[in-house]
């Protein structure tokens, strides 16, 4: 499987009334570190023929982050897709070690000319699971 890895730092904006980053600013993290994955791993052709939507997230909250800290994403897709969908994994741990945060999201992909669902293609696919 091809891991993608990223450094964030959590920045004021991120920070909650109880002085550490914020549920749904995980949410977004998970996001961003999966384009990104994307971005990185996919073929320049299937970024133009294919969007990715998001139809669950599984978070776990193992500790917090507070503002200044930086925490080590990595995400990887653990197994081939079924039908137009796959699961990606998701860690983000701190300096010490310690994992912060999991989740599983659950992604279906769109022909971005038509909107509709398609089945993920093998030739999509198979950069993810190297």
């Amino acid at each position: 499987m091809a891991s993608y890895t990223t450094k964030i730092t959590a920045g004021p904006e991120d920070i909650d009334i109880l002085g550490h980053v914020n549920n749904a600013v995980w949410v977004k993290w998970i996001q961003d570190v999966a384009v990104a994955h994307w971005h990185a791993i996919a073929a320049p052709e299937h970024h133009d023929a294919y969007i990715w939507v998001v139809t669950r997230h599984e978070i776990d909250y193992r500790g917090s982050v507070v503002e200044g800290e930086t925490v080590t994403a990595e995400t990887w897709v653990p197994e081939p897709p079924k039908g137009a969908r796959f699961d990606r994994y998701m860690k983000f741990t701190g300096a010490d070690g310690k994992v912060r945060v999991e989740a599983k999201t659950t992604w279906a992909i769109l022909d971005r000319a038509t909107g509709r669902l398609v089945r993920v293609p093998a030739e999509v696919a198979a950069p993810f699971l190297a």
